[in-house]
């Protein structure tokens, strides 16, 4: 059995972790932390956990939480996490860190679009990057996976293969992607308050958004080339998922069909990954941990469809999935 805890454990992304750690055949929770709920069962909280999970949500001081876990998952907020990662480390405790704050490849980009200086520069360039699919190897070896982010990984999965094979000009793709209101997490915001953002769809941070230098920076490693993207987020009134459509231009001769086909040959034995002819909805991936993917040739433009969880595959089910590959177990395991 694994010791895992959770850091900031009152968010969305927790409770869904909490929700399948729980059902997990090789792990056990032994801490929950949060510096607002201190003391407090884990099912007031979230009382869907009400029942199946015993704990208490402490305020514990990091070498305390790395005492009970050789596994932690950090839910808190950028720069923070990087604090209590930083101090984690020094105990040898293994640690997916699910904020930001160890994607991008340098301290300068980091201040930049996220406005902090960061607290563990260093690291920065050097974490791998966690998903599975690409950097399985890397993972496996980590004491640290930086966790993907959500918007990244339904953009990175579809275009990475037509990057990696030259079939696509890397400074010409156009992003665009919608996702549920869980997305900006559960601290309430005027933005998605229920009469706000009910029956409107909206777009925010258009070529602001922090996901593009996460976005750019995986998919020019992959590619092996710099990758310049135009990224534009939409908030859509529904509870969980993203759908991301990816608009590029090819630089050699192909059909359809053969987009298809390179995409199932390259994702062939990768769990999660679903390759399919119809379009994607989010209702096909809600509550799960699989990215389903299509594409197709349009007025000379390669499009790519594809639709994720945005608290599962997109957080949480990537957690545990890079969990699993660091302790060596099956991919599947708490996610099927």
């Amino acid at each position: 059995m694994v010791s895992v805890g959770i850091l900031g454990a009152s968010g969305y992304t927790a409770l869904e972790l909490a929700k399948l750690l729980v059902r997990h055949p090789h792990v056990k929770i032994t801490a929950l932390t949060s510096r607002q709920e201190d003391a407090r069962a884990i099912g007031e909280v979230h009382p869907q956990l009400n029942g199946r999970i015993s704990l208490s949500v402490e305020n514990l001081p990091i070498p305390e939480v790395a005492r009970r876990c050789q596994c932690v998952f950090g839910c808190l907020p950028h720069a923070a996490s990087a604090e209590a990662v930083r101090e984690l480390l020094t105990h040898g405790t293994r640690i997916i860190d699910l904020s930001a704050d160890y994607r991008l490849g340098d301290p300068e980009t980091y201040r930049r679009w996220y406005e902090h200086a960061h607290p563990d520069p260093d690291r920065l360039g050097s974490t791998p990057y966690g998903l599975p699919e690409w950097f399985g190897p890397e993972i496996a070896a980590a004491q640290l996976v930086a966790n993907p982010g959500c918007y990244p990984t339904s953009a990175i999965l579809p275009l990475a293969p037509l990057l990696r094979d030259g079939w696509i000009d890397a400074e010409d793709i156009i992003i665009d992607s919608k996702s549920g209101v869980s997305g900006a997490g559960r601290t309430p915001k005027l933005t998605t308050h229920f009469p706000e953002c009910n029956e409107s769809v909206s777009a925010y941070a258009v070529g602001k958004h922090r996901h593009t230098p996460e976005i750019e920076r995986i998919l020019g490693m992959i590619a092996g080339r710099h990758v310049a993207v135009i990224f534009t987020p939409h908030l859509i009134p529904m509870d969980r998922g993203i759908l991301t459509t990816t608009y590029s231009r090819p630089i050699r001769t192909f059909q359809e069909s053969d987009i298809l086909q390179m995409l199932r040959d390259f994702y062939s034995g990768q769990p999660f990954i679903r390759v399919v002819d119809h379009f994607p909805a989010t209702k096909d991936t809600a509550h799960t941990n699989f990215c389903d993917i299509t594409a197709r040739i349009v007025r000379g433009r390669v499009v790519t469809i594809s639709c994720i969880d945005n608290l599962i595959k997109g957080a949480s089910g990537a957690a545990v999935q890079n969990m699993n590959v660091m302790f060596g177990y099956d991919q599947r395991l708490g996610l099927s």
